[in-house]
């Protein structure tokens, strides 16, 4: 949680404080981005223009909202951008196992690929489900701060989520039909 004064001395022109806030929010800006994006490189580009955003747009910021749901919508909205103008592509990423005593693979693998239902799940929603998806399950937002980040209505986040869990649900439990994929 970033205090409260150090994005009032960010406001007031402080650039310690500006530098010192856009770093610890650094890695909560990217997680997001990819979560949205699935893409590390898009994450990054998105990711960049956000903290760029943020950096320009400070002083605009009101303490009406909290300063993490300024940020996600931000954030959210640059990656909305981003996805409306390319179709996402698949990156499947290379796991490197460890094969010891320690590790019981099974576990692993089935984890692994559990993961991977799951984000695959979550990537065939629709833009608006998935982002509040992301939001709720990913970043762990309250149903209002989802919909104040997302400029929604509370019972349009609720209807959201409600039809992105039954969708996720659907897609799992086909996954599940078809077994184990390699």
């Amino acid at each position: 949680m970033v205090a409260p004064e150090l994005v009032r001395s960010a406001q007031a022109g402080d650039r310690d404080a500006l530098i010192t806030l856009l770093r610890e929010i650094e890695s909560h800006v990217y997680r997001t981005a990819y979560y949205i994006l699935n893409n590390e490189q898009d994450a990054l580009d998105a990711s960049q223009e956000a903290l760029l955003r943020i950096y320009s747009k400070i002083d605009l910021y009101e303490e009406k909202a909290l300063f993490k749901t300024w940020v996600q919508r931000i954030v959210t909205n640059i990656c909305i951008d981003k996805f409306r103008k390319v179709k996402p592509t698949v990156s499947i990423d290379e796991h490197d196992m460890t094969f010891t005593a320690e590790h019981n693979v099974e576990y692993e693998i089935m984890t692994d690929y559990l993961a991977k239902d799951i984000r695959e799940a979550i990537d065939k929603l629709p833009e608006h489900h998935r982002s509040v998806v992301v939001l709720r399950y990913m970043q762990d937002f309250s149903y209002h701060e989802i919909a104040e980040s997302l400029n929604l209505p509370l019972n349009t986040v609720k209807s959201y989520l409600f039809r992105a869990r039954q969708q996720l649900q659907s897609l799992l439990q086909e996954y599940q039909k078809g077994g184990v994929r390699g």
